[in-house]
C-alpha cells in the first residue's frame, strides 16, 4: 500500500524558495529605502541640469567684482556648530580692549604682583585701576620655613590699592595738557591727590622741550589705641622738571627740584635716560636728599606707556 499526502517531496524547493521570496519582501517592507528607477534618476538629472544650465542671456553675476578682494573669511565657519571662529576671535580681542586688562608678576618672596585697570573715558584718557600684591598660602611646612626666610622671619601679607588717571586739555598756550592722579591705599591709610601741568615746546624738527609743574597732597593716617586717638598728617608737595628730547637717538636728559612741608629746602635731581632698542631703556640718576646725602642711581628694564 502507498500514501501519499497532497504535499509531496518533489514540491519541498518550490515551498522553500517561496518562503525565502517572502522573508525578504517582508524586511524590504520594513526598511523602505529612497529609490528611484534608472530610468526615471537619469530623466530627473537631465531636467535639473537643463534647469541649471547657465543662458547665454543671463546677466554676469560677477561683472564688477575682483575676487582677490572678496572676503573670504565668512566661510570659515565651524559645520558642527555654527560658531564662525575668526569672529569669535575679534569678538574676543574686542572684550578684552574695552574690558578689563589684567597682569601678573612673581615676585622674589613667593608673592605676586597683581594690576588690573580699565579705560572708562576715552576723551580725556580716563583709567580706573588697582595695584595688588597677592600673597600664597604656605601649603607644606617646608614653603612656610621658605617664606619666613625669605621675607626675614615674617609671612609676606596681601595688600593693594587703588588708582584712577586722567589727562585733561591744557588752558590755550600757558600749558597743553593736565594730567590728574588719585591713589587710594586702605591697608597702610595712605592717599594722594595730584595733578601736573605739561607744557611741551619743539627746539628743532628732532629736539623737543619739555615743562611740568606738578602738586600733590599725601595723606596718611595712624589707627587709633586705647589711650591713644587715631590722627590724619597732610604732606604738601610741589615739584619742577624741565626734560630734553632727542627723537633720533632716544636719548632724554631731566633737570628738576622738589619742594614738600616735611623738607625745609628744594632738593635737585638731574637724570638721563637712553633707549636700547624696542621698550628696553636703561636710566641713571643724582639726586639731593633731605639728609644732605647724594643719591644716585642707575636703572635698566622694560618701559611701556599705556
Amino acid at each position: 500500500m502507498e500514501f501519499s499526502t497532497g504535499f509531496g517531496w518533489a514540491r519541498l524547493p518550490v515551498l522553500a524558495a517561496a518562503f525565502i521570496l517572502g522573508s525578504v519582501l517582508t524586511l524590504q517592507a520594513q526598511i523602505i529605502p529612497p529609490f528611484s528607477p534608472p530610468a526615471a534618476a537619469a530623466a530627473d538629472e537631465a531636467d535639473t541640469e537643463a534647469a541649471e544650465a547657465p543662458d547665454v542671456n543671463d546677466p554676469d553675476v560677477m561683472k564688477g567684482i575682483d575676487v582677490d578682494k572678496l572676503d573670504w573669511s565668512q566661510l570659515a565657519v565651524d559645520a558642527g556648530t555654527g560658531i564662525d571662529p575668526m569672529a569669535a576671535k575679534k569678538r574676543a580681542q574686542a572684550a578684552a580692549k574695552d574690558g578689563l586688562d589684567w597682569s601678573s608678576n612673581a615676585n622674589a618672596n613667593g608673592s605676586s604682583a597683581v594690576t588690573v585697570k580699565q579705560s572708562v573715558f576715552s576723551f580725556w584718557d580716563t583709567k580706573v585701576g588697582a595695584d595688588m600684591t597677592v600673597a600664597s598660602e604656605p601649603r607644606t611646612m617646608s614653603e612656610l620655613l621658605a617664606q619666613k626666610a625669605t621675607n626675614g622671619g615674617n609671612l609676606p601679607q596681601s595688600s593693594g590699592s587703588a588708582w584712577a588717571t586722567a589727562t585733561a586739555p591744557g588752558a590755550g598756550v600757558i600749558w597743553d595738557k593736565t594730567a590728574v592722579e588719585a591713589r587710594v591705599d586702605p591697608g597702610s591709610e595712605q592717599s594722594k591727590l595730584g595733578a601736573s601741568l605739561i607744557k611741551s615746546v619743539p627746539l628743532s624738527t628732532d629736539t623737543q622741550l619739555t615743562l611740568q609743574n606738578g602738586y600733590s597732597v599725601n595723606q596718611q593716617g595712624t589707627t587709633a589705641v586705647p589711650g591713644i586717638g587715631g590722627h590724619v598728617t597732610r604732606n604738601y608737595e610741589t615739584d619742577q622738571s624741565a626734560k630734553v628730547t632727542l627723537t633720533d637717538t632716544g636719548t632724554s636728559i631731566t633737570a628738576g627740584q622738589t619742594l614738600s612741608t616735611t623738607d625745609d629746602k628744594w632738593l635737585r635731581k638731574v637724570g638721563a635716560e637712553q633707549k636700547l632698542f624696542d621698550n628696553v631703556t636703561v636710566s641713571g640718576s643724582v639726586g639731593e636728599t633731605s639728609q644732605g646725602a647724594i643719591n644716585k642711581s642707575v636703572t635698566a628694564g622694560f618701559k611701556k606707556s599705556w
